[in-house]
């Protein structure tokens, strides 16, 4: 078959390949001037400057964030270390609420050596405790009932006391390092009436 016959009678175009490779490339003017060229080399140093100082800015705020970061990981590092037990604490703190219920309903007819080893187990258990930063609420009769701490379980009409004050103590409350454990479950005094 005849070429000419094939693309109807069209000679093929042979410039069409090197015209569009120079439609890619960018030819760059000669400025008319050194100083439309001193202008333009300005105003690229200006946006230059500006991005620099863009990534600048961008620099400080990851480094503060960073710091940030550490300074919070190391607060949380602190935290588990000082609270991280807090788990095994409450596992051991019914045993020594029945203990000390063991003690104030033991009668002391003949039950002398149990009522001392219960005492003594009961000493090493509040020592341990002590230990990892464990310490009772106070919850003395005449205490101001505090909500933070004490949890109400009832309310006695009472002229001994003043109202809103604890009057007696159900289960001891406990702090972990100056942070309420456990609250104290407590009876409170209020006014009598009439």
């Amino acid at each position: 078959m005849d070429l000419k016959k094939k693309h109807g009678n069209q000679e093929p175009k042979k410039e069409e390949a090197p015209q569009a490779a120079s439609q890619d490339h960018v030819e760059l003017s000669a400025p008319a001037s050194d100083a439309d060229r001193i202008k333009e080399l300005e105003e690229a140093l200006a946006a230059k400057g500006l991005e620099s100082a863009a990534n600048w800015d961008k620099f400080l705020r990851e480094r503060a964030d960073l710091e940030n970061f550490r300074k919070r990981t190391q607060r949380e590092k602190e935290e588990i270390l000082k609270y991280g037990n807090e788990q095994l604490i409450l596992e051991v703190l019914p045993a020594v609420d029945n203990m000390e219920r063991a003690i104030a309903h033991a009668s002391e007819e003949g039950l002398t050596a149990i009522i001392e080893g219960v005492k003594l187990t009961l000493s090493m258990l509040q020592g341990a405790l002590k230990k990892f930063g464990v310490t009772p609420v106070e919850n003395a009769p005449g205490t101001a009932f505090d909500p933070s701490f004490h949890q109400a379980m009832a309310q006695v009409e009472t002229a001994d006391q003043q109202p809103n004050t604890v009057v007696a103590e159900f289960q001891k409350g406990y702090l972990l390092n100056e942070r309420l454990l456990r609250p104290a479950m407590v009876t409170v005094a209020i006014a009598p009436k009439g």
